[in-house]
């Protein structure tokens, strides 16, 4: 090691130098390319591949990308979505027809938006559609969908990656593959109630993500959140998730009973991320208060930059639709928008730790940082704090 020492049982777990992982962020491979995964490895955490949304030829060829340029161990998060909106189409064609037929206000009002951003019709090509995997290898009779989720996962099983995530949903039926291959499976939890079906899944470490984090997310915050789920789960490790940016951050997740910090909004604002540079700005110049809570575009409450867009969903008399009836209705629209370069209206999932954030830096340094921080923090606190 040529940096500070600084580690817990994760690190063994996983075969890192430090505690600390690039959170897998689905953005059809934006958020966390193969350049910034390999980044975090090379610099002694875990770097993640977020495979939401990736094909699974999309999906393999960002692995191996990954793997040309570091021989570190990576992981891979998928969304195993345990409830979407019944009766939706196998296809994303499907279910564009679906809306028209049955949600004509939406579909206008989706237009209407468009309109008065300027903005042409673009249809995504891409005819993958999130469905339901709560079946036995995340397969239903009669849906194609579940058999492209199983080619996903079949995607990492073949390919040279250590650690499988589940950002959503019931991964059981990955678990026995993933012991095939001696591969670490983790969950991502918002409460102790998810987090005791996730140790009931058989998971190796359960994630617990705060309400301040971005993306899909709860509604606990991460000072009662993470006790509460390692006093759940115990003697099952917990790793922390959710406003942490910095290794005040890191520490403080520690304190609370976790033995490592899983980090997304920070690296977003990393020079390897690959994000627009609007979003990157949104980030950096946001304030936490920013980054809010809306169901504008997926169906489920995500935590993202309050643009345009938001504040017309939040001012309308409609409700967004739940899952996947939103997220495809919305995908057309982030679509059109980046067709236009209008990244501005674009959907921009990110935390509150925004707040904490003020530049575009290597992840090298983003993590050299976080790892100094952790360890001046904790030693901080051995100076000021009398104990006997």
């Amino acid at each position: 090691m040529t940096g500070p020492v600084f580690r817990t049982p994760l690190c063994e777990m996983l075969n890192i130098e430090y505690p600390i992982l690039l959170a897998g962020m689905g953005s059809r491979g934006l958020a966390t390319p193969p350049a910034l995964v390999a980044a975090v490895s090379d610099a002694g955490g875990m770097g993640v591949v977020g495979g939401s949304g990736l094909t699974p030829d999309e999906l393999r060829n960002q692995i191996r990308e990954t793997r040309k340029l570091t021989d570190k161990p990576i992981g891979v998060d998928l969304i195993l979505p345990a409830k979407v909106a019944g009766g939706a189409g196998n296809t994303r064609s499907e279910v564009r027809a679906q809306l028209k037929a049955d949600f004509p206000k939406h579909v206008a009002f989706v237009e209407d938006l468009m309109t008065q951003h300027g903005l042409e019709q673009v249809e995504l090509d891409n005819e993958f559609v999130v469905a339901n995997t709560s079946g036995d290898r995340g397969e239903t009779p009669g849906s194609n969908q579940k058999n492209m989720i199983q080619q996903q996962v079949d995607v990492i099983m073949e390919e040279d990656v250590q650690m499988f995530a589940a950002g959503l949903g019931d991964p059981s039926w990955v678990v026995p593959m993933a012991r095939e291959k001696s591969m670490t499976v983790m969950g991502l939890v918002g409460s102790p109630r998810n987090a005791k079906r996730q140790v009931e899944a058989g998971v190796d470490i359960v994630v617990a993500q705060g309400y301040e984090a971005g993306g899909h997310t709860g509604k606990i915050a991460n000072f009662p959140l993470i006790p509460q789920v390692v006093d759940a789960v115990a003697p099952r490790p917990v790793v922390a998730a959710g406003g942490i940016a910095d290794g005040r951050g890191v520490a403080a997740a520690l304190s609370l009973g976790a033995i490592g910090a899983w980090v997304g909004t920070a690296f977003l604002v990393s020079k390897e991320c690959a994000i627009h540079d609007t979003h990157k700005r949104q980030i950096v110049d946001g304030e936490s208060r920013d980054f809010e809570i809306s169901r504008t575009y997926t169906g489920k409450t995500a935590r993202m930059f309050r643009n345009e867009v938001v504040e017309a969903w939040t001012e309308a008399d409609l409700d967004p639709l739940p899952m996947p009836f939103q997220k495809i209705l919305m995908d057309d629209f982030n679509a059109a928008a980046r067709a236009a370069g209008r990244l501005e209206v674009h959907s921009n999932p990110a935390g509150q730790a925004a707040g904490l954030l003020n530049e575009v830096r290597p992840a090298a340094d983003i993590m050299q940082d976080l790892v100094a921080g952790a360890v001046e923090a904790l030693e901080s606190v051995q100076g000021r704090v009398t104990t006997s």
